[in-house]
């Protein structure tokens, strides 16, 4: 009895203590995966910041951490151009690479910019600074150009210059307007519808207007069809837009060559600031006409201009950016620069007429529309506003005369400003003040009384 008793108690003994350690055990089980547990938490915690501060890292570095209004409205105007240039084909050669510039220039962190030194774009921006690109794109179109028509008729020069009196009457307008005589000029120079000169011109005379400038310039280009025929039906009778003129005569060899010589020798003896626009428009023209340099001339009205064209419509565009762009003086250029087109269309038209009456009725006057140089397109228009009023009347060779004089004119407008307004000006800044503060005083009478 007492042996069962004790064999009982045995056996509870080891069942409580067998009892405690499996609750012991159960119990160390249970802390060492709430460990477990915890360290897993903080483990995918810290997974989650890593990641979090990793995608902030890229996203910084991405340009939509950096955009701004400004941006995203250069990207619509770069856009726009791009639209005008593809689907309405104004200008499609120039707008397309400008537009296309302005729009790296304004995504932000691409250091496309021109004036982000060591980005691609700022050393195409270096050809416009170092006034390369504008001579080059002069050399080309001087091979492209036939100066046999003003040649054949040489009455069509002063109609060539004619037009330019746009680019003097704004220049005064500008003034008023506000802006300093440098600015004016650059400004002015739009009324000659040449972009590679308007260019060369802001860039010597007012680099932080370049861009809204050359902007202005090309669209105006681009419109020729659209502004000019209004005017030109405003200022002309249908009788005189009837007008048929006589063939013109052939123009020799000889006389092709000698002419650039010519044109060079006297123009740069007048006005030395016009020799890199001047110089290499002849050139170009010399290689064109005498007959000795093919590939030169083959390479230059083709592959030269074209990329030339390329690099220096970049460089633009890479200048347009929201600071320097978005300014209400960029709007004052654009409506300038539309007075200019027409005050110049004007002119020429107007010049024309008189040359009418003192030839007897043998000129159009619609010719001297075309005497901005927006080569062949303002000739093309007088051709067709011509043949609205007559399908038989072919004005377009008679109206390439003043067209190409236009170049010349535009060229020479160029170097007058910079004889005037540039570094070397031959005039104190005082003395041209006081010359352009009459003009405003004149233009101001002539409105306001």
């Amino acid at each position: 009895m007492v042996l069962q008793v004790y064999k009982i108690g045995t056996f509870v003994w080891v069942f409580a203590v067998c009892y405690n350690r499996k609750t012991a055990l159960y119990a160390g089980t249970g802390t060492i995966q709430k460990k477990i547990d915890f360290q897993k938490s903080a483990l995918i915690k810290e997974l989650a910041l890593t990641i979090s501060s990793a995608f902030g890292k890229i996203f910084a570095t991405t340009g939509f951490s950096a955009i701004g209004p400004g941006e995203i409205v250069m990207i619509l105007i770069a856009l726009t151009l791009l639209y005008l240039a593809i689907e309405k084909e104004f200008e499609p050669l120039l707008l397309v690479p400008i537009g296309f510039g302005a729009l790296l220039a304004n995504l932000p962190l691409t250091h496309m910019m021109s004036g982000d030194e060591g980005g691609l774009l700022y050393y195409f921006y270096l050809g416009v600074r170092s006034e390369i690109w504008p001579p080059l794109i002069f050399l080309g179109v001087g091979a492209l150009t036939d100066f046999g028509p003003l040649l054949a008729n040489p009455l069509t020069l002063f109609l060539g210059a004619a037009a330019q009196i746009g680019v003097y009457i704004t220049l005064v307008v500008a003034v008023l307007l506000g802006f300093s005589l440098q600015q004016a000029a650059a400004i002015g120079i739009i009324g000659g519808a040449d972009g590679p000169t308007a260019i060369f011109l802001a860039n010597k005379l007012a680099p932080e207007l370049l861009g809204p400038i050359a902007v202005a310039a090309y669209s105006y280009m681009s419109l020729v069809p659209i502004i000019q025929p209004p005017i030109m039906k405003l200022l002309t009778t249908e009788k005189e837009r009837k007008i048929k003129m006589e063939q013109l005569k052939p123009v020799s060899r000889e006389l092709k060559i000698v002419f650039p010589i010519a044109v060079t020798i006297i123009c740069l003896l007048l006005l030395p600031a016009a020799a890199p626009l001047i110089g290499m428009l002849m050139l170009g023209n010399l290689f064109r006409e005498c007959g000795v340099t093919k590939r030169l001339y083959e390479t230059t009205e083709t592959h030269l201009i074209n990329i030339v064209t390329i690099l220096l419509a970049l460089a633009v565009g890479s200048s347009m950016t929201a600071e320097s762009f978005l300014t209400w003086q960029t709007i004052k250029i654009i409506v300038l620069g539309l007075f200019a087109f027409g005050a110049a269309t004007a002119g020429g038209l107007l010049l024309g007429k008189l040359v009418m009456v003192m030839t007897g009725g043998r000129v159009n006057p619609l010719i001297g529309s075309a005497g901005v140089s927006a080569v062949p397109m303002a000739a093309r228009v007088s051709q067709k506003v011509g043949a609205e009023a007559d399908p038989h009347n072919f004005l377009l060779m008679h109206a390439m005369g003043p067209n190409v004089a236009g170049v010349i004119g535009t060229a020479v407008a160029a170097g007058v400003m910079l004889a005037l307004f540039g570094e070397s000006a031959l005039m104190t800044p005082g003395h041209a003040e006081a010359l352009i503060g009459q003009g405003a005083d004149f233009i101001r009478s002539i409105f306001f009384g």
